[in-house]
């Protein structure tokens, strides 16, 4: 571990409230920021691969320079003492494995927000902040619980937080409590 500010890599399926979570966990520390890795895709003005209605070798391409342009702006901001999260829906192992690579040698905590299947769904259902119809995602966040349900995500090293009927803030104590992080407050 380094004297560098936490970073976190916060994941869950879609609508688990990943961003707001980290949006509101990240005003809690004197500098923080926030990395979705939705928004380094974002970049790619020519010739983006996105995952719905396929995934393909390309699209997972694409989120690999995502995530490792996300590891890499993290860790500059870490080292300047700004704690960090990386938002990002991480289902493969080799993924994490990547990101954790990356980061060597900085303070990693990994949380996954773990609501039940319907509250994703609502909150999916009730996104206003997309520049797409959000309910194109609902057999994409039923997959993926479904294959969430299939890994021990305590025992890989992740901190499982169900966060069903909880405020952003009520989540945000939860996570910050529960890996003993210390923020202005």
């Amino acid at each position: 571990m380094s004297d560098s500010a936490p970073i976190l890599i916060i994941s869950g399926v879609p609508g688990s409230g990943k961003t707001t979570v980290s949006r509101t966990l990240m005003q809690r520390f004197p500098f923080g920021v926030h990395l979705p890795v939705d928004e380094f895709r974002k970049l790619v003005v020519s010739g983006i691969s996105h995952p719905i209605p396929k995934w393909t070798d390309e699209t997972a391409r694409q989120f690999a320079l995502a995530r490792a342009a996300a590891a890499d702006v993290a860790r500059r901001y870490a080292q300047a003492g700004f704690a960090v999260v990386i938002d990002d829906v991480i289902l493969h192992e080799q993924a994490i494995v990547d990101l954790l690579s990356a980061l060597a040698g900085l303070t990693v905590h990994r949380v996954i927000l773990r609501p039940p299947i319907g509250t994703a769904l609502a909150r999916n259902r009730n996104r206003r902040s997309k520049s797409f119809d959000p309910s194109i995602l609902e057999d994409t966040i039923r997959m993926l619980n479904g294959a969430y349900d299939q890994i021990d995500f305590a025992k890989a090293g992740w901190r499982v937080v169900n966060n069903d009927d909880q405020t952003p803030e009520q989540t945000a104590d939860q996570i910050v409590s529960a890996l003993g992080i210390e923020t202005r407050k």
